[in-house]
This record gives C-alpha cells, structure tokens and sequence, in this order.
C-alpha cells in the first residue's frame, strides 16, 4: 500500500525487520499524527482524495500524479493557469462540489473546464485570503485569489462587517452534527454524554480554525454541561484520548478507518458520503434536543477579479438544481426562520 506496494517481497520484509529491531522508545515516538509507525495493512482505498479526480473539472489533466499517503492534494481541485471562477469553501461538502460544479457548467458553459475551487477549514480560508491567496502545500507555493467565500453564516457576516466580502450574505443549505463511528459501532457510542468516557478514543475538530468546533461545544453543553466539553476538549486532550485534527472533513472518517480512534463528532452529511462511498463507516443521530444546526451562506470577495462569475455561482447556490443536490447528503434547504 502507498509506496510500500512498489517494494519488492524481500525489500519489505527488509523494512520490517529493521523496524522490529529499533529500540522501544524509538518506535513509539510520537509521529506528529499519533499513528503507529508500521508497514501499512489497510486498504490504499481509504486515502483521500476519495472522489478518484472527479472532484475536478479539468479537461486536459497532463501527467496524472496521485500517490495515496505521499502525493495527494485533495483539497485543491481545478487548474490555476487561468481560472475564471475561484471558490474558498469550507470542506464540509467538498463531496459534493463535482456535480454542483457541472450543474453550474451545464447552464454557464462560459466556466466549463477553468473554475479552481479548495475545501480546507474556513479559518485557514481567511488567513489565505490575508496572505494575498498565497499558500504552500509540502513543496508547491502557488497564488489562488477568491472570488467568492462560502462558510458558515455567521462567519461569512463576520468577514462583510470587516471588509474582506462585499455585498448580502447568500445562505442556502443548514446542516445537523452527528457522531460518527466505525461500521458497526465496536465502542458502542449511543449518545454525546458517551464520549466523555475515559476509555473511548476520540477524533474532534480543532477549535483553533475548524468552525464546525463551536457549534460542537454547543452540542456536548446542552447534553452534559461544561463538564462534558472540559471533558473531551480538555481532559482526554491532555491525556491523549482526544486527537484533534486540521481538516476535520478528512482526518475524521481516515483515523477511524486506521482504528486510531473510535467516535468524532462531524456534520451528518459527512457520514452520510462515507457511507454512501462504501467505506466502513457508520453514524449515531444526536438527539434534536442536544442538536447543534449550521446554516451556509456566501458572498463576494471585495476587489474580486472574476466578482461577476461569483455572483453567478452565488445565485446558483441556492437555485432548486444546487438544492436536489445538497439533499441527496442530508443537507436541508435554508428557511429564513431558522436559527443562525
């Protein structure tokens, strides 16, 4: 798997042996990711990017270069020679952005093949955007300037009242939280007031730039008080049961297929494509009483050099053709009276 699949049989087993020889305290180090250093025994298919590079729309590809654990940037989609759309949007439908994309062509045809869009946490979108859209993955530096911002609400109001996105915020879909699991539920997780447990390993969004984490808090206070969010946001974080993550959309459902944690609290429409994309993952509905509800929005980015095709992706967004799509992952059509 990875590059160890490229090894010849005695190679491997040369690889092995070495590892088995170091000192204890050698192999144990902590790797940055908290995984076990070993040869790899999952399958290659759990590594993103999970769309198999259809979450671009690219039509002359060139060189196709993916190596699953070594060389994947599935978070960048398009070509940046010359976009006429540049998209920042909060990864938490990263899965769906391949057909909204193609919807959007079939009625834009002017877009078709040059709109560039990334799906990394929403704080790291704005300090992106503060640093001019300049931004460094592994060895590659390159300059994507949004056109349009699509987070959540209040986060996308915050950056109008700061001048950074210009106009009316444009919401569209809401989104409920839900725990996601292993197939099969090995821990046994049937409420929030679970993953307080010492025993129970746990996977959660970081509150530093993933926004999903506020609403989370929200969600363990209203199931079990301050208590519960010191619990998992402190306690077992100190102690090592809680890994915190840097794109929780992604991280999440890998360490729970690595068994590297056993719960993590997401957006149920991310359990809902881990499901539907036939990995072993499961999911445990929160009670609506403890639920937590997200509501997206956008708008445009001020001195946006394509503002005109953002607008139209804005007007788009929340058209009946964008909609049937979100909904097929368990998103919900935004109403105006709901809560935000």
């Amino acid at each position: 798997m990875g590059l160890f699949r490229h090894m010849s049989p005695a190679l491997l087993i040369g690889t092995v042996a070495v590892a088995a020889c170091l000192p204890s305290s050698a192999r144990s180090q902590d790797t940055g990711w908290h995984g076990a250093a070993q040869v790899p025994h999952y399958q290659e298919q759990i590594f993103p990017p999970w769309s198999h590079r259809a979450n671009t729309d690219v039509t002359d590809k060139g060189l196709q270069f993916t190596v699953p654990e070594v060389d994947s940037l599935a978070d960048f989609h398009g070509d940046i020679t010359n976009p006429a759309l540049v998209l920042y949007i909060a990864g938490n439908y990263y899965f769906a952005m391949a057909p909204l994309v193609h919807t959007f062509e079939a009625s834009h045809p002017e877009y078709r093949g040059r709109i560039y869009y990334e799906t990394i946490p929403p704080g790291l979108l704005v300090a992106q955007m503060k640093a001019g859209g300049r931004i460094t993955s592994g060895n590659m530096t390159w300059v994507a300037k949004p056109d349009a911002y699509l987070a959540g609400l209040k986060n996308v109001r915050g950056l109008i009242d700061a001048g950074m996105l210009t106009g009316t915020p444009v919401a569209y879909v809401t989104n409920d939280l839900a725990i996601m699991v292993a197939k099969g539920n090995p821990a046994h997780i049937k409420t929030l007031a679970d993953l307080g447990k010492p025993s129970v390993r746990l996977v959660m969004p970081n509150p530093a730039f993933e926004g999903v984490a506020r609403q989370i808090k929200t969600a363990l206070r209203k199931a079990g008080g301050d208590a519960l969010v010191k619990a998992v946001y402190e306690d077992k974080v100190a102690s090592g049961t809680t890994i915190l993550t840097h794109v929780h959309h992604r991280q999440t459902p890998l360490f729970l297929m690595q068994g590297l944690a056993d719960a993590g609290v997401t957006w149920a429409s991310e359990a809902i494509f881990q499901e539907q994309a036939g990995h072993p993952i499961g999911h445990v509905d929160i009670a609506p009483a403890d639920n937590a509800v997200a509501v997206y929005a956008g708008a445009v980015v001020k001195g946006a050099a394509h503002a005109q095709a953002a607008q139209a992706w804005l007007d788009f967004i929340h058209s009946p053709a964008a909609l049937a799509i979100f909904e097929k992952y368990g998103f919900k059509p935004y109403q105006a009276a709901s809560k935000n």
